[in-house]
């Protein structure tokens, strides 16, 4: 059982999670400008967590024909055998449960909204067969992040977790593309549709850089509609240098720091930006 779960937690890079629970806490602080009641928290985590789950075993389950024939994917758990079709799809079907489940928990209106988030899961992966502008599907999927907060926490949307979620789409939409810079010739090959395909090494870094900065512009409102102050301010700042840092990694001759971009800084971005945001609330200057 224990290496079952191991290969699921590969399956899925649950190390990866770390991109999105700091911006749904953050956004429960900005809702909230407190922590709410336990309860709450439980469940707003169990649903990002199982959402977070479904997405990845969608998007292993519909990407295994392009997997299989990907030399960089050749020992997935998904590719070898390890963790077999079949299981990814009922891990993905089971976590769409337990994201609605959990959303019941919450408010009605979080339970009638929920198949929409696991619509644009499904998406997702689908999306790369037919549009080359598949990161913003994936940053439809960030975006309703806060939304959804919004609406398990007061049963609305507020202002400011629209532009939160607008942020952080445009974030996870630049760093995708980033993403999808090591796999420019084979999607080419294969027919796999995004802006590196498409447009090339030079133009795919100019779109990540214009999604970064929108982000960054984003976040700024987003502090000023949520009320937030001079610690909140200040952060943003911290994380425009890192974000900068991680544009200078990416050069259109050498891709060699993919994963430092990918991975470790936007880890550090995302939980900064979370503690940022608890600081500035609790902390007034």
């Amino acid at each position: 059982m224990i290496q079952k779960i191991r290969l699921y937690a590969q399956l899925i890079k649950f190390e990866h999670t770390i991109f999105a629970i700091p911006f749904v806490l953050a956004a429960v602080f900005i809702v909230e400008k407190r922590l709410p009641p336990w309860d709450k928290v439980f469940w707003i985590l169990v649903a990002a967590v199982a959402g977070r789950t479904a997405g990845m075993a969608f998007n292993r389950f519909f990407d295994l024909p392009f997997d299989r024939l990907n030399p960089r994917s050749k020992n997935w758990v998904s590719v070898t055998g390890a963790v077999k079709a079949g299981e990814i799809i009922a891990l993905a079907i089971v976590s769409s449960g337990i994201l609605v489940f959990a959303a019941y928990q919450l408010n009605k209106l979080a339970f009638y909204l929920s198949p929409v988030a696991i619509a644009l899961l499904i998406i997702y992966p689908l999306g790369k067969r037919f549009t080359d502008f598949v990161h913003l599907i994936l940053g439809a999927v960030y975006f309703i992040i806060p939304i959804a907060v919004s609406v398990a926490l007061k049963g609305s949307v507020e202002l400011s977790t629209v532009f939160l979620g607008l942020g952080m789409a445009f974030w996870v939409a630049g760093f995708d593309i980033f993403y999808a810079l090591q796999d420019i010739e084979f999607d080419r090959k294969v027919g796999v549709h995004s802006i590196p395909a498409r447009f090339g090494v030079r133009k795919a870094i100019m779109f990540a850089r214009t999604f970064h900065i929108l982000t960054l512009v984003f976040l700024i409102l987003t502090g000023i509609y949520a009320g937030l102050g001079v610690i909140y301010f200040s952060g943003l700042g911290v994380l425009a240098g890192f974000l900068v840092y991680e544009h200078s990694l990416i050069k259109e001759n050498d891709l060699s720091k993919i994963n430092m971009a990918f991975f470790t800084i936007n880890g550090y971005v995302s939980i900064l930006y979370m503690v940022f945001v608890i600081a500035d609330i609790y902390i007034k200057l």
